[in-house]
């Protein structure tokens, strides 16, 4: 049996993890195809354990359809939805609930096989403790999510769709960082230079403009102004204010989309000289370099995607792409802060 002592790094603990990463990425795109296909309401009820069993018989599914009948999205929106209609919007918000559960069991269950086995090392073991719990409150902040739209809304609150994808960005930044420590074990030494504080700066811009980008989702901010670069015509949108501060920044759909614009604009710039600097100082590691040049060339992509997105109306498959992409941006720069903290 292993001892906790024998070293510090494990990579079976590693795969497991980034495992789980990818796991959580694939729930965030499923998530994003949950709220631009509208499904996002269709179960109104939450069932942690009984819910991960579909409708298996007519008599259920009915049973189903009429409980979101109930709720406003229906009565205002898809009034007079057929059944069949309602299946398909069901599958994706089921499909997103039962990844999240497979995602809980993919990480709950090899972390007690794990610690029996005293194979992950000791220093890491307080994260996967954090990541437990960060798992178990994304469940409850999902639901809480949801929640908002089924009594006086037609959709979920735009500043509770934005937690619900921070906590999930949060997770997969902690998921990636434990896997590589745990792959390649504690660093010889810090690196010293200012690239630690940059590369970690860079990677808080990329979470928070993922934040302005689920702000935008949840206004649906991306069904107007869809000329670019201008906005309904103008260089600064005519209605940019709303009824008060808050719904200036979470509600208002011109604000909420002119600021992920903003964002957007000085991620690039700051991705790209990024990407310039670190290319030319040869004293950092070549992996540290090239994962430099990824983020400057996947932050080009994300932003004429975006632009893309935007001037085609937001179909559903842009969208996701645009989400997706948006995501292993935010993953490639954390392996790019990850690999410049070590010599």
């Amino acid at each position: 049996m292993t001892s906790f002592l024998r070293s510090d790094r494990s990579r079976p603990v590693a795969i497991w993890l980034l495992a789980v990463a990818a796991l959580v990425l694939a729930m965030v795109v499923v998530g994003g195809a949950t709220r631009l296909t509208g499904s996002g309401l269709s179960i109104t009820e939450w069932r942690p354990v009984t819910g991960a069993v579909p409708p298996m018989s007519d008599t259920a599914w009915r049973g189903e359809f009429a409980k979101y009948q109930r709720i406003p999205q229906y009565q205002q929106v898809n009034r007079g939805m057929s059944l069949g209609a309602f299946k398909a919007i069901y599958w994706w918000e089921w499909s997103h609930r039962l990844l999240g559960r497979l995602v809980g069991a993919a990480f709950a269950i090899p972390l007690v096989v794990f610690l029996v086995r005293r194979e992950i090392p000791r220093r890491l073991i307080w994260r996967c403790g954090v990541m437990l719990g960060l798992g178990g409150l994304q469940g409850l902040i999902g639901w809480w999510m949801v929640s908002s739209g089924l009594a006086d809304r037609v959709s979920v609150a735009p500043e509770r769709l934005a937690v619900h994808l921070g906590l999930a960005l949060m997770l997969l930044v902690l998921l990636l960082w434990t896997g590589l420590d745990s792959w390649a074990g504690q660093p010889r030494q810090e690196n010293p230079t200012r690239w630690r504080t940059w590369a970690l700066v860079f990677v808080g811009g990329v979470f928070v403009q993922s934040l302005l980008g689920a702000l935008v989702a949840g206004s649906d901010a991306g069904f107007i102004d869809n000329d670019w670069p201008l906005m309904g015509g103008a260089l600064f949108p005519r209605d940019y204010a709303g009824a008060s501060l808050w719904a200036t920044i979470a509600h208002n759909q011109a604000s909420v989309q002119l600021h992920h614009r903003l964002g957007a604009y000085l991620l690039l710039a700051c991705a790209l000289t990024l990407s310039w600097l670190a290319w030319r100082h040869r004293y950092l590691p070549l992996m540290a370099r090239r994962l430099a040049l990824a983020v400057g060339g996947a932050a080009a992509l994300q932003a004429v995607l975006g632009v893309a997105t935007l001037m085609a109306g937001v179909p559903v498959w842009l969208g996701v792409l645009h989400q997706t992409l948006a995501v292993a941006l935010l993953g490639l720069a954390t392996a790019f802060a990850w690999r410049v903290r070590r010599v």
